[in-house]
């Protein structure tokens, strides 16, 4: 197992976290203009994008792994391309370490524009409850009728009136 093949499969991975933003940055633009059936077309093709993401991963896992092995170097856990930079050769590990870094800062890039999404999306949703509570009738409030319990029942003597007087 050499680098380069590693190296490849990272730059693979570069690739396609860089689709991914751009994906990202179409669905802002789709969220902001409220077309929704774009946005449920990008996340369609997101989905399909991380599946790929997720098999390189695991790929690369492997390539690590076999690497470190092949050298003889103890690990603990999933292997990581820290741990490779650390066990190759200067001129691998420098190389190593430039896909790395620009791979984490695409990775840094779209962690930002889907949290900036998912903003989006909570201030969408809070408009649109905002909008059907103002839209909803009120249900009657309490104290619009300034009677007792008693005056319903017509357990008090206060505004009775009677129309016929005994003592005529």
């Amino acid at each position: 197992m050499s680098v380069s093949q590693i190296v490849a499969t990272l730059e693979k991975l570069e690739k396609m976290h860089k689709s991914l933003l751009e994906l990202a940055n179409k669905k802002t633009e789709f969220i902001k203009s409220n077309d929704m059936e774009q946005v449920d077309v990008l996340l369609k093709n997101e989905q399909a994008h991380v599946a790929a993401i997720d098999t390189l991963e695991q790929q690369r896992q492997v390539m690590v792994t076999d690497y470190l092995r092949a050298k003889g170097i103890a690990f603990t856990g999933t292997p990581t391309v820290a741990e490779l930079i650390e066990a190759a050769e200067p001129q691998e590990a420098k190389e190593l370490q430039d896909v790395r870094s620009r791979l984490l800062q695409v990775v840094t890039e779209l962690k930002v524009q889907n949290d900036l999404n998912q903003k989006l999306v909570l201030q969408s949703l809070q408009f649109v409850n905002l909008t059907l509570d103002m839209l909803r009738p009120q249900p009657e409030q309490a104290g619009t009728f300034n009677y007792s319990g008693a005056e319903v029942r017509g357990k008090t003597n206060i505004g009775k009136k009677s129309y016929y007087d005994s003592q005529a």
